[in-house]
């Protein structure tokens, strides 16, 4: 399932990446446990990986978090969309990986990225919002994510 990911391939070639560390925000165990390793295997560093709320913002505000990646629904009260409001105000950005993109979603997000994905799929995606944030050419779009260009946050 992991195939091609290699340890340690942030920051590849002598480049500087503008996403180094990642906040995982997600209500499936399993999802969450997938992610937090992929992302651990290809470099990054995971600040947690929390699924509700209180728990992410705690994390926004005590920790260094550079990428956000949050699904909408989350345990308790607030959603992702809540968590994606705090982390824009903070000028964190947010990535949701979820079956259906909410509508408002490029108020406050780079981009969605539509559940089920491939993990591939996830470490492209960012290398995608990496790029953005640095300013230059955007590599291939996996298939399911939609970037908001004209994120009014920004």
């Amino acid at each position: 399932m992991f195939f091609g990911l290699v340890k340690g391939e942030v920051g590849a070639k002598g480049r500087r990446k503008a996403i180094r560390s990642v906040l995982v925000v997600e209500d499936e165990p399993l999802v969450a446990f997938d992610n937090e390793h992929v992302l651990e295997m290809a470099g990054y560093k995971i600040a947690a990986t929390v699924d509700d709320y209180a728990h992410a913002v705690h994390v926004i505000e005590e920790e260094t978090v550079d990428l956000v990646i949050a699904d909408v629904t989350l345990h308790g009260k607030k959603t992702g969309l809540d968590l994606a409001r705090f982390a824009a105000g903070k000028g964190v950005s947010v990535l949701f990986v979820t079956g259906t993109c909410p509508v408002d979603a490029p108020e406050m997000a780079l981009g969605c990225l539509a559940k089920p994905y491939a993990p591939r799929d996830l470490l492209a995606a960012i290398d995608v919002l990496d790029a953005l944030l640095r300013g230059k050419a955007l590599p291939r779009f996996p298939e399911g994510l939609h970037l908001f260009e004209d994120a009014g946050w920004r």
